[in-house]
């Protein structure tokens, strides 16, 4: 079935982007000190797998990983820890400013590395998230939020599809 473009409204406009754009720079190169001082920095205790994940997630660059995904790495890695820990894991990494969740169709969701401002294309066949440039994607306008809210991130998903594949119809 075709999918249309996803716009998916959810959750950092008041965040300064400076702020982990400063603190990656002020990084040593080396990959246990780096994370272990990224832990720190946003007062989370740097315990052993905090430091074993942080080092499999920020130790390749930019990239978009599910749970599970993150789970058969540490296990090769030999990082004994469990499916719970890891979601656990990433959920206190995203709190935290270290990442950011991206939901894709509400059921899988992906954490990118990338914590600064910008979108993404969704690779429908690959169920693979690429970056795109904040500057890519423009929104003329936003919605005005209901009483009591205020918007905190916009966050806009373009789907792909190769153009040779058939359209399975919707």
């Amino acid at each position: 079935m075709a999918q249309p473009h996803t716009i998916v409204f959810s959750s950092a406009l008041d965040e300064p982007p400076e702020r982990l754009l400063a603190e990656r720079t002020a990084l040593t190169g080396c990959p246990w000190h780096d994370v272990r001082a990224m832990l720190r920095h946003v007062g989370l205790r740097p315990t052993r797998q905090r430091m074993a994940l942080g080092w499999i997630l920020f130790g390749k660059g930019d990239r978009h990983v599910t749970a599970e995904f993150l789970y058969e790495e540490a296990n090769k890695a030999k990082v004994p820890v469990s499916l719970a820990t890891i979601y656990n894991t990433l959920h206190q990494f995203t709190q935290a400013g270290l990442l950011r969740q991206v939901g894709v169709d509400g059921s899988k969701a992906y954490f990118d590395t990338n914590a600064s401002d910008h979108h993404h294309f969704f690779v429908e066949d690959e169920s693979a998230l690429v970056d795109i440039p904040a500057t890519e994607a423009v929104i003329d306008k936003l919605p005005t939020p209901p009483p009591g809210y205020k918007i905190a991130r916009v966050d806009i998903i373009v789907r792909l599809k190769r153009e040779d594949e058939p359209d399975r119809g919707g």
